[in-house]
């Protein structure tokens, strides 16, 4: 059976703050209540990822990002087609498009959470920065997922948004 919500967190645990998206499954794990939630985790989103979207009603992907102004990032996504070479490692929006072709339907909501990070060296532990942030991080994705309506999350969207810009 198909929970209506999906927290997909995703990077590499043995890469420093690559860590990040399974860091934050693992606090939701142990602190929320998961009868609506499923919870995945991989190395990198790949194209057979898209049928993970089916019958949600709201999905949740969370990474490591360099290039988060503040702690975190919180972004409504929209399918948009990948223009890399392999489709071995696809970003967020990239899955959506994949799920509209095969599916020949609108994807559901999609949000992604981006958490600050710096270093990603291999069999390195996660910086003292990438922690902090996690914490705030893990705040918000608690709040979102204890409250899983789309007007909510988009509401903490906008603002996340209006917040970067200012």
């Amino acid at each position: 059976m198909v929970k209506p919500v999906l927290l997909f967190g995703y990077g590499n645990l043995s890469r420093g703050d690559d860590a990040l998206g399974p860091l934050l499954l693992e606090f939701v794990e142990s602190h929320l209540d998961l009868d609506n939630i499923d919870i995945l985790s991989d190395f990198q989103l790949q194209i057979e990822h898209a049928l993970d979207l089916e019958n949600r009603a709201l999905v949740l992907f969370v990474d490591a990002s360099v290039s988060c102004a503040k702690a975190f990032d919180f972004a409504e996504l929209s399918p948009a087609r990948d223009k890399s070479y392999s489709t071995h490692a696809l970003n967020p929006s990239a899955v959506l498009a994949v799920y509209q072709d095969v599916k020949k339907q609108t994807p559901p909501p999609c949000f992604l959470l981006s958490i600050r990070a710096q270093q990603f060296e291999f069999g390195s532990g996660l910086s003292l920065e990438a922690e902090v942030c996690l914490t705030q991080a893990s705040q918000l994705a608690a709040l979102l997922l204890n409250n899983p309506a789309l007007g909510f999350w988009r509401r903490q969207a906008t603002s996340c948004k209006e917040e970067s810009h200012a």
